[in-house]
């Protein structure tokens, strides 16, 4: 067992607290130092970057969701119909995020506006059964204000205009559909969190990489942290009014750690994953666009097969998954011990609920691990049907830890989504799951400072409207204010241009 011992002479203290340099952490911090330039911000990130877990595009299995093309916010019910509700949900909260982007630009807490590009999103379906869902998709979505430019198609000609990668080599009598919203967004979260850490930086945020958070106790009012600089050995204590951790699938041990009551009884399912990334550019050069498809029965939200268009820092490639998986570590750069060390005498009884419960999730996952390369490349083929996989290389996506939590009916249930755990007094909080995830960073995170920061919030209103001016308002149920926010973050974000082209 590490004996930590920090130097009497080394001690910090700061308002706030930020643990993990991920996109959450970015995101928080830019915005209490809008609302608060006064308070002092220390970050502390277990990595030598910002944005290289869960923030970074090779790790992220979705870049921009919006629910424009995601099948799984819109899943049929039992009697065929489509609920709407949740793919609205997620549009309307990715427009405040838009919005956060905008003045980030314009107030130069980014660099250039480069990390965001103008792509279509895109559904494809093969089969009759398929093409009628879509089609009710399609009828439930299109009356609504933020899905107004849906478009569907079942003609393979159009297809081929479309994403011609997905409909060359493909038999015509082979019943297809597609629908698609030609002004959706590719984000590189990674080259977003780095700049909004920079810009954090600059304006007087203490920013400490290479910096693991070990131990986190109550002190007083606030918080103590023992923080170790993993270059030096040294160790430090950091007294912390409020703590926000940020740290991805390393926010649950973190959170345990603290010993706050609202952390019982919640656990973690950790799922890997890989992509295959395409290595000729005469290919990528084809593809235009994020087309998703259906996940397999039991498969998790994550793991939705696209063929995906990204822009990682400047440069457009092409990559097909994700291939799902099963690992005990929480974090791509911790161990395999972190699963069993998360375990408690609060979670395990909905940990092993939920193992019971979710037996075609386990399959799932096993016939994922076993899947051999050819079959991997098979896959690639339903999507591109004339795809070379020797023109493929496979690499490794980013964990992600799925919340458990208790149930009173079934003692556990395994939430696909996110969760903002926070103390009762507020001064701590921490998000733990994973998609929709970067994309709805902005909501998440003003939802939780309206809930750690009551006294407060009401005053810092009229500055949050600045930032995002549809704040308190839903842009689906207002089209006018809806095509003037649109107008406006496209011109500041550099897309009208590209959409337009």
């Amino acid at each position: 067992m590490e004996i930590l011992v920090p130097s009497e002479t080394s001690t910090e203290s700061f308002d706030v607290v930020l643990i993990g340099a991920g996109v959450m952490s970015a995101t928080l911090g830019t915005l209490i130092n809008q609302l608060e330039p006064t308070w002092s911000i220390g970050l502390f990130e277990n990595l030598d970057k910002a944005g290289l877990e869960s923030s970074s595009p090779w790790n992220n299995a979705g870049t921009g969701h919006s629910a424009l093309c995601e099948l799984n916010y819109t899943a049929a019910s039992a009697d065929g119909s489509v609920d709407p509700s949740k793919a609205i949900g997620i549009n309307e909260q990715f427009q405040i995020s838009r919005q956060f982007y905008s003045w980030a630009v314009e107030n130069k807490r980014v660099a250039d506006n480069s990390f965001i590009n103008a792509l279509p999103h895109m559904s494809f379906v093969i089969g009759e059964d398929h093409s009628k869902y879509l089609q009710t998709r399609y009828e439930a979505l299109k009356p609504n204000t933020l899905f107004d430019e849906l478009e569907i198609t079942n003609d393979l000609d159009t297809i081929n205009e479309w994403t011609p990668l997905v409909a060359k080599g493909r038999n015509g009598s082979q019943k297809v559909a597609a629908s698609r919203v030609t002004s959706g967004t590719d984000v590189d979260f990674g080259r977003l969190t780095a700049d909004l850490t920079n810009s954090l930086g600059s304006a007087g945020a203490s920013i400490n990489f290479g910096h693991k958070v070990k131990t986190i106790k109550r002190e007083g009012a606030g918080w103590q942290l023992t923080v170790k600089d993993k270059a030096t050995g040294a160790v430090k204590t950091v007294n912390a009014k409020f703590v926000f951790v940020g740290a991805g699938g390393g926010a649950l041990p973190l959170l345990q750690k603290s010993g706050i009551e609202e952390i019982k009884g919640f656990g973690g399912f950790p799922v890997s994953g890989q992509f295959l990334r395409c290595t000729d550019d005469s290919i990528i050069d084809q593809h235009h666009a994020k087309v998703y498809g259906q996940a397999s029965v039991g498969a998790p939200p994550m793991s939705v097969p696209h063929l995906d268009t990204r822009f990682v820092d400047g440069k457009r490639s092409l990559m097909f998954g994700p291939y799902a998986g099963f690992s005990m570590n929480f974090l791509k750069s911790t161990g395999q011990l972190d699963l069993p060390l998360s375990l408690r005498l609060h979670n395990i009884i909905p940990m092993l609920a939920v193992a019971k419960d979710n037996m075609d999730l386990t399959t799932y996952l096993i016939k994922e691990v076993l899947k051999s390369r050819v079959k991997k490349d098979l896959s690639l083929t339903e999507y591109f049907p004339e795809a070379d996989g020797s023109k493929w290389e496979l690499i490794s996506a980013g964990q992600r830890v799925q919340v458990i939590k208790k149930d009173a009916k079934k003692g556990g249930v395994l939430q696909f989504g996110t969760e903002v755990i926070t103390s009762s007094d507020g001064t701590i909080s921490g998000l733990l799951g994973a998609s929709p995830g970067a994309s709805t960073a902005t909501p998440i995170m003003i939802g939780l400072l309206s809930r750690c920061f009551p006294k407060q919030f009401s005053s810092w209103e009229s500055k949050l409207k600045d930032i995002v001016p549809s704040y308190g308002q839903k842009l689906n149920d207002n089209p006018a204010l809806y095509a003037e926010v649109k107008a406006a973050t496209d011109k500041s974000l550099g897309l009208s241009e590209a959409l337009n082209s």
